[in-house]
């Protein structure tokens, strides 16, 4: 069973269809006991940062932690893939899971002495796929994914896959069960597709 969390700010339709559509059987939960008898969980994600301060007064950061802890693989969507991380500058009082080291920031104001639009929205590609990447088995560099953000997460150890808007930044992490994506891949026709059904298969 996938757990999708709902705390209230995420995608949950489209991405509930997606994963119907590749024949995983799904459950929308807010309760910490489901999250911990998950045998895969999806955080789905869109809007501001301090949304996800619920998970923490929930409980749901505790179960989140003790279920990866027990290798179940977890799936972050754009806010989700934030979350993974020391937290934002869009909201400092909120912090992420702390997975992953560093914090997501928003883009800059000027990039090569240009104006550069936030938010970031529509296609773009992903370059620098990691060959031992579970989640981006058999996505080509250069394969096309949309988004819709103003913060990112810095490019580090962890990151799976890359694309570039005011220099490049993660758009795709992984580090052994636990990954998330920037992109929204329920919008991203095959490629997106792909990634999930990689995700549902695992």
């Amino acid at each position: 069973m996938i757990e999708v969390i709902d705390y209230k700010a995420g995608n949950l339709t489209s991405v509930l269809k997606a994963l119907h559509y590749l024949g995983a059987e799904t459950h929308v939960t807010q309760s910490p006991d489901d999250v911990r008898k998950a045998s895969k969980i999806v955080l789905p994600g869109v809007g501001h940062f301090q949304a996800t301060q619920l998970l923490h007064d929930l409980q749901l950061t505790v179960a989140t932690r003790e279920a990866i802890a027990r290798g179940v693989p977890f799936l972050g969507i754009c806010v989700g893939l934030q979350w993974l991380y020391e937290g934002s500058t869009e909201a400092e009082s909120t912090d992420g899971l702390c997975h992953f080291s560093s914090k997501c920031e928003r883009f800059p104001a000027t990039y090569n002495k240009a104006d550069l639009k936030s938010p970031h929205v529509g296609w773009n590609s992903l370059e620098d796929i990691r060959k031992d990447s579970r989640l981006l088995r058999g996505v080509e560099n250069g394969g096309f994914v949309y988004y819709t953000h103003s913060w990112r997460a810095p490019v580090g150890a962890d990151t799976a896959a890359t694309s570039s808007y005011g220099g490049p930044f993660t758009a795709a992490v992984e580090r052994d069960n636990v990954m998330g994506v920037q992109f929204h891949p329920e919008k991203s026709s095959s490629v997106g597709l792909q990634i999930l059904k990689n995700f549902v298969e695992l």
